[in-house]
């Protein structure tokens, strides 16, 4: 069975006989079943019985309805409420717009809105510039899906991608204090990639007057390579795909640590990755620019090679700027050799003896969420450096210790655009967020709930931005 995690906790109230061990016996049913306690909140004895507050994690879904019939079942045991506590955070929206000046009196009035907000806006028409600081322009980040690739839920819709963008918003608030909305975007009517693209490129142009920059996410590949391309051409504010350069962001700064571990150099690495969609290929070009020379990529149908004649465009281009011993087979046939492995693809697709016939000392980066290419405990001892998308293994590669920092630079900067200086910047910065003293196999990458993180990438950004000259 799974781990248990936050992800799926439940809340309980129980009422139970008032006599010693009944609360051993609820114990004991739930470790049965596999459930963890988390938390006693406090009891309420009333005479011949006890109402207990009690709050336990689960490994799935189906465990939730396991730990609730064993309940039901338990005698003596009433269950008072039983409450899906990730639901109950998300009741009503995670986010909410919040004013940030006081209107008490007629003369905030007259100046936040009529007849003084005049005076501002024609400021604005005079001098367009102005809007980055006069406005909320100067702080705001659109978060933009189709809800094509959401998670690992795939093409799932507007609607049910919003959880996942408030989701998003909140972290760039909590962590960088950026103001970020999700624009959810609905193409089903649109039959053809081309028609989807279409669609999200106009929507965002449209809406572009009110934000500082574009966060794209969750959008399908090969759409995405060109829905960010056409906006960085149209617009004049940094837009970013996460799924790409988030994730190649991290990754590149845990490889920089790994390397630190085992003793290797990025220009003498042979890397495998498998997973040639928006992220594979965004942390093979970033890796290409850290100096790494020999990238061999995997989609389901094997290597990534010129030879192929069932690439689309995306995959053509990864093909001409990687795999450059033109290697074909299936990823277990590549792997042999190979100095580090990075997974964006999908569960279970390495065994120990994969692992055996890698190079001396390797690494290995399992990123595919929630279930990895191959799971820590079946590589321990096979490998130096072990890595996933995990928050409850050690080294979590998460996208949110790139994101926020990286739009809180840009926006501080006046940035026009996030350029490969800037990203390289972001991941130098989380590197060097972990202690020489701490660094070790289990902690090549910072915690999430490291405050340094954002405000070093923040200012290693900002300065990228300046250097590269994109700055407004």
């Amino acid at each position: 069975m799974a781990t248990p995690t936050a992800a799926y906790s439940v809340r309980l109230r129980v009422r139970l006989p008032n006599v010693p061990g009944a609360l051993g016996r609820l114990s004991v049913a739930l470790g049965e079943v596999g459930a963890n306690i988390v938390g006693l909140h406090g009891f309420e004895a009333k005479g011949p019985v006890l109402d207990e507050d009690v709050v336990v994690n689960c490994s799935d879904a189906a465990h939730i309805e396991t730990v609730r019939e064993t309940l039901v079942a338990l005698d003596g045991v009433e269950i008072l409420d039983f409450g899906d506590r990730t639901f109950e955070m998300h009741e009503g929206g995670k986010i909410h717009v919040l004013a940030t000046v006081p209107i008490v009196d007629r003369d905030d009035l007259s100046m936040a809105y009529t007849p003084g907000v005049a005076r501002v806006c024609t400021a604005i028409a005079t001098d367009p510039v102005r809007v980055h600081d006069l406005t909320i322009k100067k702080n705001t980040v659109a978060i933009v899906t189709d809800g094509s690739a959401v998670l690992g839920l795939g093409d799932i819709g507007p609607e049910a991608s919003l959880p996942v963008m408030e989701g998003k918003a909140l972290l760039f608030k909590s962590f960088a204090d950026v103001d970020a909305f999700p624009v959810c975007i609905d193409t089903s009517g649109d039959e053809t990639t081309e028609a989807k693209v279409d669609a999200i490129v106009d929507t965002v142009v449209r809406i572009a007057p009110v934000y500082g920059g574009i966060n794209l996410e969750d959008i399908a590949a090969p759409a995405c390579f060109e829905v960010e391309e056409r906006l960085r051409e149209r617009l004049d504010i940094p837009v970013f795909h996460d799924d790409q350069h988030g994730t190649a962001v991290v990754t590149l700064a845990a490889l920089e640590n790994a390397l630190k571990i085992v003793g290797k150099h990025m220009e003498d690495l042979r890397v495998v990755i498998s997973g040639a969609g928006a992220a594979g290929v965004a942390i093979a070009k970033i890796l290409m620019a850290a100096g790494v020379q020999d990238i061999i990529g995997c989609d389901s149908r094997g290597a990534v090679h010129q030879g192929r004649d069932d690439l689309n465009a995306a995959k053509r281009t990864f093909a001409e700027i990687t795999n450059p011993s033109g290697a074909s087979g299936a990823l277990t046939d590549v792997l042999p050799g190979a100095d580090v492995f990075i997974g964006v693809s999908g569960p279970d697709l390495l065994t120990a003896d994969d692992l055996r016939k890698m190079a001396t000392d390797p690494i290995v980066f399992a990123m595919a969420n929630p279930d990895p290419e191959i799971r820590p405990e079946e590589a321990e001892g096979l490998v130096a450096v072990m890595a996933t998308g995990r928050s409850d293994y050690p080294n979590q590669i998460n996208n949110v210790l790139a994101f926020p920092g990286i739009f809180r630079g840009a926006l501080d900067a006046g940035a026009t655009t996030v350029t490969e200086g800037m990203e390289v910047a972001a991941a130098e910065a989380i590197a060097a967020a972990v202690d020489p003293d701490e660094l070790g196999p289990e902690c090549i990458v910072p915690s999430v709930f490291d405050r340094r993180v954002v405000e070093l990438v923040a200012a290693a950004v900002a300065g990228a931005a300046v250097t590269d000259g994109v700055t407004r």
